[in-house]
Formats: structure tokens, C-alpha cells, sequence
């Protein structure tokens, strides 16, 4: 176990919780747990989406060991893995919550985190558009020097 969290419960009553809830986050993509929960999450699922980078067989049962389902095994290293294939580290991300109604507890938000290629590269076009325009005005503030140049002589 990657942490030294223990939350309260025996050793294979944590471990499970936590395999439950990893999997769980690689199914759905978010889920909301409390802050000490979602820390210990968030570990153990970058380990998992680090074996389905790695996309071997020895990864593939390793990850089976651990997830429960075989369907969101399947896409972690289908879908989930390749999407973080440039991406080293940092595949979730929490939110703080605030305290829980009943009993005050730190509750979190941990989601997968989703670069979308789309807003990618409105950024990069964004980019492109702005130095296009610089260059247009400095062309153009150019253009007036010579104008007035012309007209100074």
C-alpha cells in the first residue's frame, strides 16, 4: 500500500474499499470520497494508469490483480493509458468540498484529469492569431513611417 493511511478499518477491509474505489474512478471518471480517502486514491490510481502505459502482459495481470472489474481493465489500457501517453505523472486532480453535513468531514472531488486536444489546439491557434496580428501592426506601423517619410521629404 502506497500509503500509511490506515482510515479507521482493518487491512484487507481497507484494501478492499480502496480497490472498490479505484476502480470505481477508472469507471466513471470522478468520484467524491472524503479528503484522506480520495489522497490514498489518487496514488494508487496513478499506479494503475502508470502499468497501463506500460501496456504489457505482466502490466495487464498486475492491473487485473488489483481492479475488480475486467471491463474497466480493458479500458484503462484501451482508452484511459494512451490518452496519458506524453503526460508523466499528475493524472487526477482533487477538489476540496468542505465538510460533510453529518459529521464534518473533509469531503473531496477526485477526477481523471481530461486534456481535450480540442481546447489544445484552439490554444495553439489562438497563439498563431495573435502574432499574426502583432506582425500585421508592425507591418503597418512600418507602412506609416514610409508614408510620412515620403511626405517629409
Amino acid at each position: 500500500m502506497p500509503g500509511t493511511r490506515k482510515l479507521g478499518r482493518p487491512t484487507a477491509h481497507r484494501q478492499a474499499m480502496l480497490r472498490g474505489m479505484v476502480t470505481c474512478l477508472l469507471e466513471n471518471g470522478s468520484i467524491e470520497t472524503t479528503l484522506t480517502r480520495a489522497k490514498e486514491v489518487r496514488s494508487l490510481t496513478e499506479k494503475m494508469i502508470t502499468l497501463g502505459k506500460k501496456n504489457t502482459l505482466a502490466a495487464k495481470r498486475a492491473a487485473m490483480a488489483f481492479v475488480t472489474k475486467k471491463d474497466v481493465v480493458k479500458k484503462l489500457f484501451d482508452t484511459i493509458a494512451p490518452e496519458y501517453a506524453d503526460r508523466n505523472g499528475g493524472y487526477t486532480r482533487m477538489y476540496k468540498l468542505g465538510p460533510r453535513r453529518g459529521d464534518g468531514a473533509e469531503m473531496a472531488l477526485i477526477k481523471l484529469v481530461v486534456e481535450e486536444k480540442a481546447t489544445v489546439e484552439a490554444k495553439k491557434e489562438t497563439k498563431k492569431a495573435a502574432k499574426k496580428a502583432e506582425e500585421a501592426k508592425v507591418e503597418e506601423v512600418k507602412a506609416e513611417e514610409a508614408t510620412e517619410e515620403t511626405k517629409a521629404e
